[in-house]
């Protein structure tokens, strides 16, 4: 398990997606041009990170990406060390919200369009949702765009390998925490776009949008870990600037079907 998440995926082809064209050079080009024409954001965005990032790394690079290129600070970025429940996650999330963005509401946050990473956008799917013990002592999440890249939505393949009671755990295909969050979403407001790289062996590609739906894919960069690099993929975050920013994204429907 060490060495499959060491390497965060398999070989990918080089693989163009028709649907999603945007070439590594292209992207590049285009955050620099975003970065110099700033653009005020509807409301507050908040980066959720994965499972077993201590320092909180991932999110706050993502996070900074995104403020360069709609130039608008009404960012952060919460990490999940040291947490080993989806109800601490949750937690944190909330009142690191609270924190940065109050809401007089006592039963919502402030509505903030989200992007997670990994584990992370599970995190966001279960803050927003009724809580399965009917706590409601915690606020939800009060989402108004859900943004995943890489998230485990049907499960995550090295999840089988779990310890048992381990957040890797409830991200086994077909746990209680998964299905919960699936009949949550049949209610939800929020509309989810996911995102994905070729060749991701701890999550694999086609378990990464939920049911129903197909995640935009991109094949791996060269000399990059599919799944523990693809927050930094400016392919992936290009097409989230451009969508927070509320202007037409490089990705055309319908999505292409994950190639097997």
């Amino acid at each position: 398990m060490s060495l499959a998440v060491l390497l965060g995926g398999g070989c990918a082809g080089p693989r163009v997606n028709p649907s999603y064209p945007l070439t590594l050079h292209r992207a590049e080009l285009e955050l620099n041009q975003m970065e110099h024409d700033p653009k005020a954001l509807p409301r507050p965005v908040v980066v959720l990170g994965g499972w077993g990032d201590v320092l909180g790394l991932p999110p706050a690079y993502l996070a900074e990406q995104l403020r360069l290129a709609t130039g608008d600070d009404h960012m952060i970025s919460i990490g999940f060390g040291g947490r080993v429940s989806f109800d601490e996650c949750r937690r944190r999330v909330i009142e690191r919200i609270e924190e940065a963005f109050p809401s007089d509401d006592p039963d919502w946050t402030t509505e903030v369009d989200v992007v997670g990473y990994s584990m992370g956008g599970l995190v966001a799917r279960y803050a927003a949702s009724p809580q399965p013990d009917g706590d409601v002592s915690l606020k939800r999440l009060r989402i108004a765009r859900l943004y995943t890249i890489s998230t485990p939505h049907r499960g995550a393949l090295m999840a089988k390998i779990a310890p048992p009671g381990s957040l890797a755990e409830d991200m086994q295909a077909g746990s209680a925490f998964l299905q919960h969050l699936d009949e949550a979403l049949v209610s939800a407001r929020y509309p989810i776009t996911p995102y994905v790289r070729l060749g991701d062996a701890i999550v694999g590609a086609s378990n990464t949008a939920p049911h129903g739906q197909t995640p935009w894919w991109v094949p791996r960069r060269p000399y990059s870990r599919s799944h523990n690099d693809a927050f930094k993929d400016p392919r992936l975050i290009a097409d989230i600037a451009r969508r927070l920013r509320g202007e037409t994204p490089y990705t055309t429907g319908p999505a292409e079907p994950v190639p097997q």
